[in-house]
């Protein structure tokens, strides 16, 4: 291959990629910089995000379409199938939105989109040959039966006095940190129980569903094997430990749920009259999609940077990371 040939397919690796390197949130470098803390508090929880969406959704969820507490203390059919009624229209709005405006009407063509490729059609890979209908099988029979099923038991055990619990009146200073704190546990929880979904024999039997996806869109996010779908939602698991009350319990699902499904969506941003309006997509979890040995973890902690297996997105950073990785 000439080097002219070299050059042509390094710059068709991506049909876009991000100006800067990737970094990761700057909570946890030493020393501390206020002035950058400041800017990734003012980009996440005080613009237009991701996670400002999930708390936004939360909030609304808790308020109007969660069943009154008093009504889980016994398990009963009209209460568990609203939960699971809401639960199964709120993705299907969320991803199936994404999903319309990004890949089918194709509505800001391939500005900010990650892959050249869209998605799959007609390849045995996938169930029913098709990736996006693949995608949602994995996502709505079993991702949201596993989500649900989850809230369902947190929110009778909160009924009947079987965790630790607070309120907004009661302690209104970890009401509010908990909100900043449960996607760093989340981070995590991630980052451990995604490197053991890629011990071979586990990776060939249950991670492999999910990384079918590539190219991946809104429908990947959860698009995982049954097995993997629980893990990744048993991150609730810390609120049998500490107090926390049903608002965030329904925050913490809604994370893992929407942050999964919007981050993989393919494109870094939603284009509007030619300006990026919102981030969405992580290119930091596209790099996994297309190496698959980086950034098991996400970029709220360094958990990456600190085994070796952190992938900026530069040029040879896949090279340094096979020599340096620490396990």
């Amino acid at each position: 291959m000439t080097v002219q040939e070299k050059t042509i397919e390094k710059k068709s690796t991506w049909n876009f990629k991000p100006e800067f390197p990737v970094e990761n949130s700057p909570l946890f470098y030493w020393p501390f910089s206020l002035s950058k803390i400041g800017l990734w508090v003012k980009a996440n929880y005080l613009s237009l995000s991701i996670r400002m969406f999930v708390i936004g959704l939360a909030v609304l969820t808790w308020a109007v379409a969660t069943p009154a507490l008093e009504t889980c203390t016994v398990f009963s059919p009209g209460w568990m199938f609203w939960v699971y009624a809401r639960n199964l229209i709120l993705i299907t709005a969320v991803a199936g939105g994404l999903h319309l405006f990004l890949y089918t009407f194709r509505g800001q063509g391939n500005k900010l989109k990650f892959d050249h490729k869209w998605m799959t059609e007609g390849s045995r890979l996938f169930s029913f040959k098709n990736q996006v209908f693949d995608n949602m099988y994995w996502t709505l029979v079993y991702a949201v039966s596993f989500w649900t099923g989850f809230e369902i038991i947190f929110l009778w055990a909160y009924a009947n006095d079987y965790l630790p619990q607070i309120d907004w009146q009661s302690n209104p200073v970890w009401f509010v940190a908990l909100i900043f704190l449960i996607p760093i546990w989340h981070s995590m929880h991630f980052y451990w129980t995604h490197r053991a979904l890629h011990f071979k024999p586990i990776y060939n039997r249950v991670h492999s569903v999910h990384h079918r996806n590539v190219s991946i869109g809104p429908w990947s996010g959860l698009s995982m094997h049954p097995i993997e779908s629980f893990i990744y939602l048993t991150s609730i698991g810390i609120h049998l430990v500490i107090a926390s009350s049903p608002f965030h319990l329904i925050f913490h699902l809604q994370f893992l749920v929407f942050n999964a499904v919007i981050a993989h969506s393919g494109f870094e941003g939603i284009v509007f009259k030619n300006k990026k309006i919102i981030d969405v997509g992580r290119f930091h979890h596209q790099l996994h999609h297309k190496f698959f040995e980086c950034n098991y973890g996400n970029a709220e902690m360094p958990w990456d940077r600190w085994f070796g297996t952190f992938n900026d997105g530069s040029d040879g950073a896949m090279k340094e990371i096979r020599k340096n990785r620490i396990l």
